[in-house]
């Protein structure tokens, strides 16, 4: 790829995490209730998955050769609806019934309801990397090109199954799968020092037989280089990215607040978290807010 053609992508990558934040922000809202902060936090790894790095086809759901993305925190899940509703696997417009009965939003993915672009429920913690493990034998067998994406919470990384995933991906020596750790320091109890220590993270995954990067997860250029980069690597480990990010990036009130793991926007906290925000350049907000404080 070109310098020019990168520099693009890299740009258009960080305007796609822009609107994705004020989807979260207008979803959640208009809903009464969700995840907010964690969704925000993870809004450049969406952008850089479903924009740029993946191979996926909304017009082709069912390519056996598409690249697989498992959100194992079900609960940011407003932050990935936002991603394959600009992407086009569903009308934008359908973001107005996220958390509302009958939706096929629900507050964590549900496969029922999106078989075309969502490869596994998710809501218990710790799933996740067992599920891409599987999908990536899976590929294998099937000599298919497909790369597994897996995103995790660092909280979520203090689930035993998660170990014994890793453990099981280095084993087959898994290179197709990638897992994605959003890392801001926060879960629902606290800080994640105080409720159960993970680090040192890098070692301890490197010790357990995988390629570890470690980057600014806000930084759209290096999360976009860093994924293209897990792509085309030779390397016969699997390969996982700490991605440092901000509980509730974007809006101040929330920023590195582990009270936004979760709650319930008013419609005077979701315009001063849009006005925060500001407007993004190629997109447009999908409704005007229609809740009240």
């Amino acid at each position: 790829m070109s310098t020019q053609l990168q520099a693009a992508v890299n740009e258009q990558t960080a305007d796609f995490a822009h609107q994705i934040r004020r989807d979260i922000i207008c979803a959640i809202a208009n809903a009464g209730t969700g995840h907010p902060g964690g969704a925000l936090g993870a809004a450049e790894i969406f952008a850089a998955l479903y924009g740029s790095v993946m191979n996926h086809h909304p017009d082709r759901p069912d390519d056996p050769n598409r690249d697989r993305f498992i959100l194992s925190n079900g609960h940011i899940c407003a932050g990935l609806y936002s991603a394959l509703a600009r992407t086009g696997y569903f009308p934008v417009e359908q973001l107005k019934t996220f958390r509302k009965i009958n939706s096929h939003l629900q507050g964590h993915p549900a496969r029922v309801h999106l078989p075309q672009c969502v490869e596994t429920s998710s809501g218990p913690l710790g799933q996740g990397v067992s599920v891409a493990n599987g999908l990536a034998l899976a590929a294998r067998l099937n000599n298919a090109p497909s790369q597994i994406f897996c995103l995790v919470g660092d909280g979520e990384m203090q689930e035993g199954q998660i170990w014994e995933a890793l453990m099981t991906a280095a084993h087959y020596k898994l290179s197709n799968v990638t897992l994605l750790i959003s890392y801001n320091g926060l879960q629902i109890d606290g800080k994640i020092d105080d409720v159960m220590n993970i680090d040192p993270l890098a070692e301890k995954l490197q010790s357990f037989g995988w390629s570890v990067a470690d980057i600014d997860g806000h930084d759209a250029a290096a999360v976009v280089h860093t994924l293209q980069g897990t792509k085309k690597s030779q390397d016969a480990r699997p390969k996982a990215v700490i991605l440092r990010t901000a509980m509730g990036k974007g809006v101040p009130y929330m920023e590195h607040q582990a009270a936004w793991h979760g709650g319930k926007l008013s419609q005077e906290q979701a315009r001063e978290a849009l006005d925060a925000l500001g407007p993004a350049k190629q997109y447009t907000d999908f409704l005007e807010l229609e809740v009240t404080a």
